[in-house]
């Protein structure tokens, strides 16, 4: 087996080896990119891709992709960092899931997090709205669906 060299397409012996179609996938994707982000025109991708639909061997797509094997050079602002996640809202959920071993104890804090996090959600934009959600959610039945049993286990008692 010979290693992929820098500057050709090789995963599996020499650049006279047939490729496969999958082989032509990979490099489509890698196209494609390469015209996403500004490194080829359209004529360029547009010819590439022909001649890789005709491409046979190694050698040929590499001929290809030599020059976009080059990493790109990182730009400040070019990667997505993320969303924040609002604090409250992993404190809603957490409180919500705790409600299992702490009832009471985890449940209103559940729900008062909750509609803090939701409030903060809307005015920063930050993310965990869902999350938020899930644990008012568990919060009012976790709290709510025990006095309600609670009053209606009373209520059947008093009609005896």
């Amino acid at each position: 087996m010979e290693p992929m060299t820098t500057g050709g397409y090789r995963s599996i012996g020499s650049g006279s080896m047939r490729a496969t179609d999958a082989d032509r996938d990979v490099l489509h994707t890698l196209l494609q990119a390469a015209y996403a982000d500004g490194r080829l025109t359209w004529e360029e991708f547009d010819t590439r891709s022909t001649s890789l639909m005709q491409a046979k061997t190694y050698d040929q797509l590499s001929a290809l992709t030599v020059d976009l094997r080059q990493p790109v050079p990182y730009r400040p602002g070019s990667y997505p960092t993320g969303q924040r996640t609002n604090s409250m809202a992993v404190a809603s959920m957490v409180c919500g899931i705790g409600q299992i071993f702490f009832w009471f104890l985890a449940g209103v804090p559940a729900i008062v997090f909750g509609h803090i996090a939701r409030r903060q959600i809307r005015e920063t934009g930050e993310a965990g709205d869902g999350m938020a959600l899930a644990g008012l959610i568990m919060g009012y039945v976790g709290v709510l669906l025990p006095i309600l049993l609670v009053a209606g286990i009373a209520a059947a008692l008093a009609g005896r």
